[in-house]
């Protein structure tokens, strides 16, 4: 996934980062409102974390322009506490929030759950064809038989078994994988794409390449 985490406290936000880099994901982080603002505007991200609290433009804000232009899952950290606070932000168009402090493996609970919602299930398993795909614990199985993916691959699939019989371009995936400090050159795509090939030649689902194009993933024919 791309991420965005929006936060000012710099403890937390390179907390934030690291923790969701090291599962594989992609993330921006932002300090500042104005500039937070200007980013949701012209970047579509898989999940925003969302402080309130923010110089120069309020998270209120912030939340109001993703509403106006797209329909991503976000969650608010916030540390009010008043329940007219809560209803307000699910008012405004909050998926969840989360109060401070909080812990990580919640965190991440809750950032699956209303991603989940957002693409219609409720529950953390995909399966397509025969591959079994689980959000939770980060395990891919091929006719019943798990197999070892790296968490570039293991992200990399996860992309394709939530966009089926769709032509995805490489930069597309790119804007999935990775933020803006650390964009690949097309070859790297090309690179994990070949190794996820690998990885579940003996599914009955291809990675098809469309010259010029980009991928497509589909179930075979029997």
């Amino acid at each position: 996934m791309r991420i965005l985490i929006v936060e000012d406290d710099r403890l937390i936000s390179e907390a934030l980062e690291s923790r969701f880099k090291d599962l594989g994901h992609g993330v921006d982080c932002v300090y500042d409102g104005e500039v937070a603002f200007s980013m949701v505007t012209h970047t579509q991200f898989d999940l925003i974390i969302l402080d309130l609290n923010l110089p120069n433009k309020s998270g209120e804000q912030i939340i109001k322009r993703i509403r106006q232009h797209f329909n991503t899952p976000v969650l608010i950290l916030t540390a009010r506490s008043e329940i007219y606070d809560r209803i307000q932000l699910l008012d405004l168009g909050a998926d969840d929030y989360l109060s401070k402090p909080f812990d990580f493996g919640e965190l991440e609970a809750r950032c699956r759950a209303i991603v989940r919602r957002r693409q219609g299930s409720d529950h953390n398993d995909i399966t397509y064809g025969d591959i079994e795909f689980n959000t939770a614990n980060c395990s891919v199985q091929v006719k019943g038989e798990i197999i070892e993916l790296k968490q570039r691959e293991y992200r990399l699939l996860e992309i394709f078994i939530t966009h089926p019989n769709r032509v995805m371009s490489k930069e597309e995936i790119i804007d999935h994988l990775y933020g803006y400090d650390n964009p690949p050159n097309t070859n790297a795509i090309e690179t994990y794409v070949g190794r996820l090939r690998k990885a579940i030649i003996n599914s009955n689902v291809e990675i098809k390449t469309l010259r010029g194009l980009g991928y497509l993933f589909n179930q075979v024919e029997a």
